[in-house]
C-alpha cells in the first residue's frame, strides 16, 4: 500500500476477499460511507460486485436467496439505526433456516452509544434473538479479526 493509513474498511474488505466474497448486497448511509468508498474501488477493479437494493429489507432477503442458491455466505451492508432495523425480518428468516448470512451495519460513535444520538439503535439487543452471534466493534484494530470470526 501507499503512504496512506490502513483503515477498518480496508481490513474488512480484505477479509471479505479472503473469505471468497464476490457479491455484497448493500444500502449506503452515513455511517458506512467509508466502507462504500473501498467497495467502489474494489468493484471498479472487478474484485467484488455490489448489488444495490431499493430497501435494506430487500437486500437482506436477496443475500439470503444468494446464499441458498450458491452455497456461499450472503453478505449485507446497511447503515446505522433504521437501516440496521430494516434487516431484522431477513435475519430471522435466515436464522430459522440456518442460512449463512454476515450482516454488517454501521453504528454511531462509541462515545454516543446510549445517548439517543441521531440514528442510534440498539442493534445488538434487537437482533440477538434472530442471529447466531452479534458483535459491537469498538476498536478499528479489532475489525479484521471480528469479521473473520463472523464468517466462521
Amino acid at each position: 500500500m501507499s503512504n496512506r493509513t490502513f483503515t477498518g474498511a480496508d481490513g474488512m474488505l480484505r477479509v471479505f476477499e479472503e473469505e471468497g466474497v464476490d457479491v455484497i448486497f448493500g444500502f449506503p448511509g452515513g455511517s458506512v460511507i467509508p466502507i462504500y468508498d473501498k467497495i467502489y474501488h474494489a468493484a471498479a477493479e472487478g474484485r467484488i460486485r455490489h448489488i444495490l437494493p431499493r430497501h435494506e429489507q430487500g437486500g437482506i432477503h436477496a443475500a439470503d436467496g444468494y446464499a441458498r442458491s450458491t452455497g456461499k455466505v450472503g453478505v449485507m451492508l446497511a447503515t446505522s439505526g433504521p437501516g440496521a432495523m430494516n434487516l431484522v425480518t431477513g435475519l430471522a428468516t435466515a436464522y430459522m433456516d440456518s442460512v449463512p448470512i454476515v450482516a454488517v451495519t454501521g453504528q454511531v460513535k462509541t462515545s454516543a452509544i446510549g445517548k439517543d444520538a441521531f440514528q442510534e439503535a440498539d442493534t445488538i439487543g434487537v437482533t440477538m434473538p434472530v442471529t447466531k452471534h452479534n458483535y459491537l466493534v469498538k476498536s478499528v484494530a479489532d475489525l479484521p479479526e471480528i469479521t473473520r470470526e463472523a464468517f466462521y
